[in-house]
Parts: structure tokens; sequence; C-alpha cells
């Protein structure tokens, strides 16, 4: 027997349609991806162990005390990071870590803020600016 290609019975649908809980590939191609890492938490996950080798404690203040006058973080945010890390290196973790978790605007806040506070360790990092991030 032969089988015949490119033909479809006379009931089937092209493309498919929802049929009581069926596939429906036209919905499907509507809705939006599943969200991907942003650029800016990409790049905070590609330089976060330089940048917690490389960050001083006054600078991760500078940056947390940024944060919270701008809403980023809060001041419980804050605290938690500076008092439940005795040591910088795990302040500095805890930082990025919670700044990437708040999303791709926070991201890129911080990248901002970093490059103003201290453009000597944003040019270390090889970071991108971003000037759709508002301060």
């Amino acid at each position: 027997m032969r089988e015949r290609r490119g033909r479809r019975r006379r009931d089937s649908r092209w493309p498919p349609v929802r049929v009581s809980g069926e596939l429906n590939f036209r919905n499907m191609m509507k809705e939006p991806p599943i969200k991907a890492a942003s650029l800016a938490e990409e790049e905070l996950a590609r330089v976060r162990s330089a940048f917690v080798w490389r960050v001083s404690t006054e600078i991760l203040k500078q940056l947390l005390e940024a944060l919270v006058s701008d809403g980023v973080l809060n001041e419980l945010e804050k605290e938690s990071i500076l008092e439940k890390n005795p040591v910088r290196a795990d302040k500095a973790r805890c930082f990025i870590d919670t700044v990437r978790k708040k999303g791709d605007k926070a991201s890129r806040i911080m990248i901002r803020y970093l490059q103003t506070i201290d453009l000597s360790l944003f040019s270390q990092l090889r970071l991108y600016s971003d000037s759709s991030a508002q301060q």
C-alpha cells in the first residue's frame, strides 16, 4: 500500500482550533513566550563573582542606600543584607542576588547607580549602561 502524503481528511481543520479542550495552535502563537532572563539580569549574573570579589563594603552600603531611596529595596531588605551576613563577600552575594530577583528594572537601576558611585568598578566589570533606567 502506498502512503498518501499531503492530503488531509475532509473533516480535519487546519490550523487546529480549540474543540472541547483540544490544542489550539492559533492561540498558542498569540501568547507571549515564557519570560527569559532579561539583559540586565543576565549582565548581573555574568559579573556576579567578580562583583562579590571586588566591591568594597563602603560601595555596597552606598548602593544599598541608593536602591532604598529609589524604592527598589526597602529598609528591611537592606538591614537583612547587612546584618545577616557578617562577611563582606556574603553581603555582596546576597545584595546582587536580591536585586536580580527583583527583575530587569531593578537590575538596570543598580547598574546605573554602580556606574555613578564607582566608575572604576563599573569599568572593571565591563558592564553596559542603559539610559532608560531611571534614577
